[in-house]
């Protein structure tokens, strides 16, 4: 495999890397996390600008076209800075899934939208029983007239919030645990009978818990094949997987960066703690593990792209496996290096470990992860 990236690519590198610097120091972040919104508007709207939102959208409908490889790429820089805007949850994961199983009229009403900063997206796959099982769904369709009724209960929907459409899957066939009989439905947040419990998350970020109380929607608001959407969810989220995998890549590297500063400025006895060859063999396993996640991102954001269905499952069950543990392991050693400043609002580091450690729970965890691939093996 060629690691090597592209001038394009080192472009959009460069571009990310410099918004981060420009508007994530730790005071400006904390500051956008108290806002209502968890986020900055004027930073969405930039990256709108910039192009960003329309990265992996085909150029048919105004977007260009990117890979995973590109995802990669920003993701890695965002979460260097760990920036709240919700790239993943609009672009990655809403607009995947518009993208991948809508029709001409959904696709030209919602993916331009997104690309010029709109219109955002959430995603309801989550349910109180369902742990990281996609196809555990006991909120129902049932068709009434020509459209659909939805009751259930959707569990923490990051950016469900600011979100003006959410995507919702629900069973129109099977038992709760069957993976045939899923659909997917576009529902306008602000639905009769669609409420939210909001609330802030431990790393910052925003999310919600969505009941469906006999919402009713039209045919229109079925997105792709009714009760063949599993595939499609499995997708997107196995996309989704790649993009928190290089965003805990950045957000290991940064965490390293900022222990190896505080190793060298605190001093005891007289001289830095850096100096002391224990505390130096701690930082080499940190960076080793950074590395070694770097590699699984790298590799699994190049696998996405093949045919293999089942090549790819493995790759991205062996990736969040990986970088799950690497994540907790950079993110307690980092803490612990800092000692109990750590955990303190004021010192940044405790923001990163809290981040690392959502990331290895999202989309199933470092556990969930190992059987998935050996399972798949």
């Amino acid at each position: 495999m060629d690691f090597e990236l592209s001038d394009e690519q080192n472009l959009l590198k460069d571009s990310v890397e410099r918004f981060v610097k420009d508007n994530y120091s730790a005071e400006a972040r904390a500051k956008l996390s108290e806002t209502e919104t968890g986020f900055s508007r004027n930073h969405w709207k930039k990256m709108a600008e910039l192009g960003w939102l329309g990265l992996p959208f085909s150029e048919e409908v105004g977007g260009f076209g990117g890979t995973a490889v590109e995802t990669m790429i920003m993701m890695e820089s965002m979460g260097r800075g760990l920036v709240l805007e919700p790239f993943l949850t609009t672009v990655v994961m809403g607009g995947g899934l518009v993208a991948e199983a809508g029709n001409d009229t959904q696709i030209e009403a919602i993916i331009p939208a997104v690309i010029e900063g709109e219109l955002m997206l959430a995603f309801a796959y989550a349910e109180p029983q369902s742990r990281f099982d996609l196809n555990d769904v006991e909120t129902t369709a049932k068709k009434s007239g020509d459209g659909y009724v939805l009751n259930g209960h959707k569990s923490v929907v990051y950016h469900a919030t600011t979100a003006d459409k959410i995507i919702v899957s629900a069973r129109t066939g099977g038992s709760s645990r069957d993976e045939d009989g899923i659909s997917l439905f576009i529902v306008d947040n602000n639905t009769a009978g669609l409420s939210r419990r909001d609330y802030r998350t431990i790393d910052g970020q925003r999310a919600a818990d969505v009941t469906l109380d006999n919402v009713k929607v039209g045919s229109d608001a079925l997105l792709g094949s009714e009760g063949k959407a599993y595939p499609v969810i499995e997708k997107i989220v196995d996309r989704a997987i790649a993009a928190l995998c290089a965003e805990a890549v950045g957000a290991m590297q940064a965490a390293i960066e900022i222990t190896n500063g505080y190793l060298k400025e605190r001093k005891q006895f007289g001289a830095p703690i850096g100096k002391f060859q224990v505390l130096q063999h701690r930082m080499v396993d940190m960076y080793m593990e950074a590395e070694q996640s770097k590699s699984m991102s790298d590799m699994v954001a190049m696998k996405l792209g093949l045919d293999d269905v089942q090549d790819r499952r493995r790759s991205v069950a062996a990736a969040k496996a990986k970088i799950g543990q690497g994540a907790k392991f950079v993110g307690e050693q980092a803490v612990q290096l800092h000692g109990g400043m750590g955990m303190t609002d004021e010192y940044s580091i405790g923001h990163y470990f809290k981040r690392l450690m959502t990331i290895e729970m999202l989309l199933g965890n470092t556990d969930y992860h190992f059987k998935r691939y050996a399972a798949l093996a």
